[in-house]
């Protein structure tokens, strides 16, 4: 039993914004490591665990994902979310969704209620209403630090996109989950709000599975944060596991041989990964990641920058 939880990379200063926001953020992966724990080791599925794990981090406004969302270019919040099943890799996920509180839990009634992996923008607003998931103002989304910070990138000479994770409001950042279940399966889930001031539409790698969200009880679970173009051009979930299935690595190996084939287009990511022996690992190839863990016994391990902390972690 085991559990990873991610939520964001970037190259990030101590003394930036976001960085002053570190024990804030470590008290919120807490928090989500917790409700993840409590339901392993009740006996609950991995993929209950990933779905709630995601859905505590959604509702905390300090991370990209749900209430914390970045803005489009147009001012608005466009999410997007997936899970997936290692027990038969059914998935669900839904993209640029503005009104729905929990993204995750519209990603999972699209895997459980429809014949469909992926739905977008209004009908997946529609389905997720019609499937019980709570509905919310898009006003919900729009926390006056992110409102305050779209707000200072607009007029001439402003970048059109923003993808620093230098401040609170500029980070790119994505949340996610992946666990190792009492009954030896895994699961992954992922949610985020994408880039500050993207172009309306834009879906990232998270939604997508075999990119930024993948699992397979044959191989591994794995979600990643960073920048979603370079993973989505990779299949870089999909890399991953058939690193360990076809060429018989361990999770760390396989994770050390991407993250190298990752760095080197230019991509700047965190991941985290779980198989279904137990093998676990947690790397990232910036300055920061705000990472998690918690084992069997309940031990809890958080961390945001490389100094104090070892950056790979691996089991």
């Amino acid at each position: 039993m085991q559990l990873l939880i991610h939520a964001g990379a970037g190259n990030v200063s101590r003394d930036s914004d976001l960085g002053q926001l570190e024990p804030q953020m470590l008290e919120g992966l807490k928090a989500a490591l917790e409700t993840g724990y409590a339901i392993l080791r009740a006996g609950g599925s991995s993929l209950d665990a990933v779905t709630e794990v995601v859905a505590c981090m959604e509702d905390n406004p300090l991370f990209n994902a749900g209430r914390g969302s970045v803005l489009s270019r147009e001012g608005r919040v466009e999410m997007d979310a997936a899970v997936m099943d290692g027990r038969g890799r059914q998935a669900g996920a839904v993209a640029c969704v503005g009104n729905v509180r929990n993204p995750v839990r519209a990603a999972r009634c699209v895997m459980e209620r429809s014949p469909h992996v992926l739905l977008v923008g209004a009908g997946a607003e529609a389905f997720a209403r019609d499937s019980g998931c709570a509905i919310v103002s898009p006003h919900y989304f729009v926390t006056p630090e992110m409102y305050a910070y779209w707000s200072s990138l607009r007029g001439p000479g402003k970048p059109e996109l923003e993808i620093s994770a230098g401040g609170i409001a500029s980070k790119h950042g994505t949340v996610g989950a992946v666990a190792l279940d009492l009954h030896g399966n895994v699961a992954a889930a992922t949610s985020t709000g994408g880039m500050t001031n993207k172009i309306a539409g834009r879906v990232g790698d998270a939604p997508i599975p075999g990119a930024g969200t993948y699992a397979c009880n044959r191989s591994v679970a794995v979600s990643f944060t960073g920048t979603g173009e370079h993973i989505l051009r990779t299949a870089a979930g999909h890399q991953l596991a058939a690193l360990i299935e076809h060429k018989g690595l361990s999770v760390p190996d396989a994770m050390t041989v991407l993250l190298a084939e990752l760095t080197a287009i230019g991509a700047e990511v965190g991941i985290i990964a779980i198989g279904p022996q137990g093998g676990w690992c947690i790397d990232f190839n910036t300055t920061g990641m705000l990472r998690g863990s918690v084992d069997a016994s309940g031990n809890i391990v958080t961390a945001m920058f490389i100094d104090g902390a070892v950056r790979r972690l691996a089991g």
